[in-house]
């Protein structure tokens, strides 16, 4: 009931007002598409083809040659979490004795999601939250050593959840290149692109392990960047290396979408493709995007000058080279425990916080009682 508590916790965009908005473009695209929308039967178990198609061409390029050459399949999804799930799944049904290998720290749902299909998970080394570093050459030993070919490795697109550490360009330069000479199919949760660093720059390491490998696998979400989050709206694609692999591929990812939610909500999904299929309003959209990233990129900015000014200027560091909406803080349990009983401050008992939870008024306070339970 205080009514000065600072919720950062749940991951969302949320507004000065702590408010999760509807974006303008999505207003304007329901209306549009509320006149022009003439049946409300059932989509196919593929879901919304046109919503995948331009999804996949913002993602990878509508020039693409994987695309081009007929080498991708396409399967709309209830969200980034039925895109993780419907992979699993597929990974499943091809019946090789593979494990999927998730970075250490990942997002909490990863291993649940693809775990419950009947694949096999492992971890490797990411990030280490003493030296708030990434340990890019401890998770190449690590693949290296204990990775076998066929095996798939869960990469975070951009904006790492729950660090907010992400991979240098050099760094997914030379990630791509072992992965390909490994043998090993990346697989690339992409759930927040647009809101690290660009539309473009956010998918540079996807596009980099797509050149280099002959398969990959990537889980979309418009969650965030179309703030679509009670729609559901996701996508997964899987690149292929023919197209006569990319038809056995779609026809599976029917068939199992069948067996588990028959088919994808579709509100969502034609939403996103009136977006992305009308010029205008697809610039309107990538505009609104920009505002959010440049919100999130001006709150990072208070609060490590906040915390620096404060005299912890180690964090300060750290909050100010992470990206997206989440950092990590060096925070123990208890004391993200005390943050909660004595000041009214919530995130999560690993120091994971939501930057965009917080707003300029608050971040005073929000700092001082940090470096209090510190």
């Amino acid at each position: 009931p205080n009514p000065d508590k600072i919720d950062l916790g749940v991951g969302v965009y949320k507004d000065a007002q702590g408010r999760t908005t509807i974006l303008d473009t999505v207003k304007k695209a329901e209306r549009l598409w509320g006149v022009e929308e003439e049946t409300k039967s059932y989509v196919s178990t593929v879901g919304n083809k046109e919503f995948s198609q331009y999804l996949i061409g913002l993602i990878l390029g509508d020039d693409h040659p994987a695309i081009a050459a007929d080498r991708v399949a396409l399967c709309q999804a209830a969200g980034g979490s039925g895109a993780l799930r419907l992979a699993g799944e597929l990974i499943n049904a091809t019946g090789a004795n593979v494990k999927v290998w998730a970075p250490t720290p990942t997002w909490a749902n990863h291993f649940p999601l693809i775990e419950s299909a009947g694949v096999e998970m492992d971890s490797y080394p990411y990030f280490n939250k003493d030296t708030s570093t990434i340990e890019f050459d401890a998770m190449i030993e690590c693949l290296k050593a204990k990775a076998k070919a066929g095996d798939v490795v869960l990469l975070h697109g951009c904006c790492h959840n729950p660090t907010g550490a992400d991979l240098s360009d050099e760094q997914w330069d030379d990630l791509a290149a072992f992965l390909s000479s490994q043998g090993l199919v990346p697989f690339v949760d992409l759930a927040y692109f647009g809101l690290g660093r660009g539309l473009e720059e956010d998918v540079y390491g996807l596009r980099k392990v797509v050149a280099h490998c002959p398969e990959t696998l990537i889980a979309a979400s418009c969650s965030k960047n179309f703030a679509l989050y009670r729609e559901r709206t996701g996508l997964l694609a899987v690149v292929t290396n023919s197209a006569a692999v990319k038809e056995v591929t779609q026809s599976q990812l029917g068939a199992i979408q069948r067996k588990i939610i028959s088919m994808p909500p579709d509100h969502g999904a034609a939403i996103v493709a009136r977006i992305l299929g009308d010029e205008e309003l697809r610039g309107e959209w990538i505009a609104e995007v920009d505002m959010m990233r440049g919100r999130i990129l001006e709150l990072r900015a208070a609060l490590s000058k906040e915390l620096g000014v404060q005299g912890n200027e180690d964090m300060a560091r750290i909050v100010n080279s992470q990206t997206g909406m989440f950092s990590t803080l060096p925070i123990s349990k208890e004391q993200a425990e005390r943050l909660r009983a004595e000041h009214s401050i919530y995130m999560t008992n690993s120091g994971r916080v939501n930057i965009a939870g917080c707003n300029f008024n608050n971040i005073p306070r929000l700092a001082t009682c940090i470096l209090d339970v510190i």
